[in-house]
């Protein structure tokens, strides 16, 4: 088993920046990847264990993915939000060897002035 947990949700305003954090812990294998999703269907930005970003064309130049593999947690830095933004976002542990996944609670994040 492996236990994933957002933080770092809240509201915010455009403009400023916010940063959410996904810690993972458990059983983890040497290669996974780490994915942010909006509402658990829209995939934003993802993190191979190689630091390797992705990232979906609606977001590239604003939201930023991280990771630090000691911590076992990755970041997802979101700068100048727009209300299009607000969504739950959840991340997603994958094991890049044979498929299996694992979804955190979510965090919401509310971009309002």
């Amino acid at each position: 088993q492996v236990q994933v947990a957002e933080s770092g949700g809240g509201l915010v305003q455009p403009g400023q920046t916010m940063r959410l954090s996904c810690s993972v812990s458990g059983r983890l294998v040497s290669v996974y990847a780490l994915g942010w999703y909006r509402n658990q269907r829209e995939l934003v930005a993802a993190i191979d264990t190689y630091g390797t970003p992705t990232y979906d064309a609606s977001v590239k130049g604003r939201f930023t993915v991280s990771r630090d593999n000691a911590k076992n947690t990755a970041y997802l830095q979101i700068n100048d939000p727009e209300p299009e933004d607000t969504a739950m976002y959840y991340c997603k542990y994958t094991d890049l060897l044979n498929g299996r996944y694992y979804w955190g609670q979510g965090t919401q994040v509310t971009v309002s002035s």
